[in-house]
This record gives structure tokens, sequence and C-alpha cells, in this order.
């Protein structure tokens, strides 16, 4: 009787293993997703008032990111810590695309959300 249980014991014991791997890696993909979204947006970003190109933007973001990737458990992190405001001045950062302009922070969960729907779909 004890045999019949113990494999899927087993497979429990690894998938909780292995689990927060998983996580690990999707975070990873959705970051480096919307770093290269920003890059290739061709958007203008406001950061303190000032006017930078998306190029800019994903390099200031990576910078900023590199700093506080100990803090950072989600892609939803990231954003928050990365890429909404300035920590100096404290004022949001603003993205304009097709004459719109926006916050940041709701432009990139906007796209994490289509990029999480895209490979769901794809599953």
């Amino acid at each position: 009787m004890m045999r019949i249980f113990r494999r899927p014991l087993i497979l429990t014991c690894v998938i909780a293993i292995l689990h927060p791997f998983a996580l690990h890696a999707d975070m990873g993909s959705e970051i480096n997703h919307l770093l290269a979204f920003i890059d290739a947006s061709g958007c203008t970003f406001i950061r303190n008032g000032k006017s930078h190109d998306s190029m800019e933007a994903g390099d200031h973001i990576r910078r900023k990111y590199g700093h506080i990737k100990n803090r950072v458990k989600t892609a939803e992190d990231f954003i928050q810590y990365a890429a909404t405001k300035s920590s100096m001045s404290g004022q949001s950062y603003q993205v304009i695309c097709n004459g719109k302009k926006m916050a940041t922070a709701d432009w990139l969960i906007r796209e994490l959300s289509r990029f999480r729907n895209r490979k769901e779909i794809a599953q």
C-alpha cells in the first residue's frame, strides 16, 4: 500500500522545490520583455521634467533595476520600484506614445498583461 503513495509524494516534493525557480524564470522573461518593449517603443519618456527617447529610458530603468534587484520578486515589483517614479524627486514617470501621455507604470502594466495573455494562449 505504501508504494502506491510514494510516487505522487515524490512528484509533489519535486514540484514544491522547483516551483520558486519556475516563478523566477517567468519573472525574468517578463522583465526582459518589458525592457525590450521600452527600447523598441519609440515613445518619449518624461523623467523629472525632461524628455528622453526610448533607448535612454530603457538604459535608465536597467540601471535602476540593477540597484533594487534584491527587492524585486515579481514583474509588478520591477515596474513599481524601477519604472514608476523618480527616487530622487518622487515625480511619476510619464510616457508619450502616438500623441497620448500616460503614467509609465500604467503603460507597462498593460503591456505585462498583454504579454501574459499571449503566453497563456500559446500554451
